[in-house]
């Protein structure tokens, strides 16, 4: 990997990290309000909406080519709902930080399996020790921020 092309990754990813947690709190405060599956459907439509005008803007064409993508995948979007009830719910129960750590964890182990197994057609990846320690470390890491 290229050192550009990394720390484009890297910070990517902050943003999108940021982005979610960002995105948690409001649902919550939404959700306190008119209720988590109202808040879901909103978040879902807004994001739709900005993401429909983004596709616009940079007016590229490769939607032509949905017909070659695996019908399951397509309803990864539907996913969302879910990811945003399960949060906001979390969120609810036991605070922000803790909710965003589990759900850290949950994210790494899921990718940690995907990864290892090449699962969905992702290239697989041997798993060093070092990388099943440092998921350990994470998550006693959780558990102390819990108690």
């Amino acid at each position: 990997m290229s050192g550009v092309k990394t720390m484009k990754g890297i910070l990517l990813a902050i943003i999108g990290g940021a982005f979610i947690t960002i995105q948690g709190v409001a649902n919550s405060k939404i959700s306190s309000d008119i209720g988590t599956w109202q808040a879901a459907t909103i978040t879902q439509f807004t994001g739709f909406v900005v993401a429909f005008l983004v596709l616009l803007m940079i007016k590229d064409k490769k939607l032509a080519g949905l017909r070659k993508v695996n019908p399951l995948y397509l309803t990864s979007g539907a996913y969302g709902a879910f990811i945003i009830f399960g949060n906001v719910t979390a969120i609810h129960l036991i605070g922000v930080t803790f909710s965003i750590s589990v759900l850290l964890i949950s994210q790494l182990c899921l990718t940690f399996m995907i990864d290892s197994r090449g699962w969905f057609g992702v290239e697989r990846l041997t798993i060093s020790s070092a990388q099943f320690i440092g998921i350990g470390m994470m998550v006693l890491g959780v558990i102390v921020l819990g108690y």
